[in-house]
């Protein structure tokens, strides 16, 4: 009956099904949206109650101070739009960072836009230095015993000391040997991302089957084979794991390389400059761009992560 009708069953089923897939994506859009919204939501209300309250002491003085009868509605008014607040609101946020990024020409001082693209040099410059550096001392880690027991509980070890600490030394160091900010920026960073690298690349390398390495050696593959052919191959999944990580490790420091060198640029620069003069609504904004400057490095390495997959031959 079904042939008498003109109808084919195996193309006709195929067709039903996607067309109840495609009327389902609006509801698994919601199932994926929903929780995240609801996260959003959360925060944001808890946001602006916490500003009511740690800035409610200066505005209930102000308040009193103008002798005019006032209740919870002005007291949150004027919490959520005070010049210098302890606890700026999201919206004061979102105005500061829409005026710095939008408002403001890309080369100017007051620019978060040009501040950025400082502080993502040195970022990238200390990622590709750690990530050389990560991947060498896994290298020489996984063919050499003595390194494997003499130099891994020294990288571990390297990673207990504060940054902190660290980033004063580098930046006097290094400027006394004459080299640029951009520089001491860059080894700070470095400090801080190659650790993951490295350890994710011993853990990648050591992962090829026993079985896969006695096939090697049956094919009298030399070290650098093994190593080029198999180990490499296998440590990919381990090096684009680590790198999620290194790329917002050195995001990290180079803030906080931008620190102690007194830059006049960077986010750093912008953090500490907010900081001397009170402007807690700069700090804020400055805080949101590098968060969304971190989000966007993980995304491109993620991107970089699929691209490679497809040319080692990985299904999409």
């Amino acid at each position: 009956m079904t042939e008498a009708a003109g109808l084919r069953p195996e193309r006709g089923v195929p067709a039903a099904a996607g067309a109840v897939a495609g009327a389902g994506w609006p509801l698994r859009a919601w199932q994926h949206g929903a929780p995240v919204a609801l996260m959003v939501l959360l925060i944001l209300l808890a946001w602006y109650g916490g500003a009511v309250a740690l800035n409610a002491p200066q505005v209930s003085e102000r308040l009193e101070g103008l002798g005019t009868p006032w209740g919870w509605r002005e007291l949150a008014a004027g919490a959520w739009s005070m010049e210098r607040p302890v606890l700026p609101a999201p919206h004061q946020i979102a105005a500061n960072w829409w005026a710095s990024v939008f408002a403001t020409e890309v080369d100017s001082p007051r620019s978060l836009v040009f501040h950025a693209g400082v502080t993502l040099t040195a970022t990238l410059l200390g990622f590709v230095l750690g990530m050389g550096l990560g991947v060498a001392l896994a290298i020489g880690v996984v063919h050499s015993a003595v390194l494997d027991r003499g130099l891994l509980p020294w990288i571990i070890a390297s990673q207990t000391i504060p940054i902190l600490a660290i980033a004063p030394m580098v930046v006097v160091v290094l400027g006394s040997l004459g080299y640029p900010p951009l520089v001491s920026k860059a080894v700070i960073s470095m400090y801080l991302c190659f650790f993951p690298v490295a350890i994710g690349m011993v853990k990648g390398l050591r992962s090829p089957d026993p079985l896969q390495l006695d096939l090697m050696r049956t094919y009298s593959a030399h070290g650098a084979q093994v190593l080029a052919k198999l180990r490499l191959p296998a440590a990919v999944p381990f090096l684009f794991a680590s790198a999620k990580v290194a790329i917002a490790t050195s995001l990290v420091g180079a803030i906080v390389g931008e620190l102690p060198t007194g830059a006049q640029a960077g986010l750093g620069a912008r953090l500490l400059s907010g900081s001397y003069f009170g402007q807690t609504i700069q700090i804020w904004s400055a805080l949101s761009m590098a968060a969304l400057l971190g989000v966007a490095l993980v995304a491109a390495v993620g991107l970089a992560e699929k691209f490679v997959a497809r040319l080692m031959g990985a299904r999409p």
